[in-house]
């Protein structure tokens, strides 16, 4: 299933995209590295909420991690791993995706 265009998230830069994932829709953080894209559940392992503070619309601190916009979890985006707040030593669910002539897929 196509996900994005790699040119409509900026570099360093996120996007939010419904996807079916296991038979249900899902809402999908993409980021974007250069041309590699990460991707993950758009769900905090703190309390199931979203993580963007409006749709599509996330927090990057300044050492480079996405925040939950509800409570403040930090996950490093890499692996997103959570580093800080409440849900410390977990992790978002990572959805496995791939580059191809531009496009962003699930893989």
């Amino acid at each position: 299933m196509r996900l994005s265009a790699l040119n409509d998230i900026a570099d360093g830069g996120f996007a939010e995209v419904e996807a079916m994932i296991d038979g249900d829709a899902e809402s999908l953080i993409l980021y974007r590295v250069e041309d590699e894209v990460r991707a993950w559940l758009n769900v905090c392992p703190h309390a199931g909420r979203r993580l963007d503070w409006a749709p599509g619309q996330f927090l990057k601190s300044r050492d480079g991690h996405l925040v939950c916009a509800a409570h403040g979890a930090s996950f490093e985006l890499g692996r997103g791993d959570c580093v800080a707040g409440p849900c410390r030593g977990d992790a978002l669910r990572a959805v496995p995706v791939r580059v191809r002539d531009g496009e962003v897929w699930l893989a």
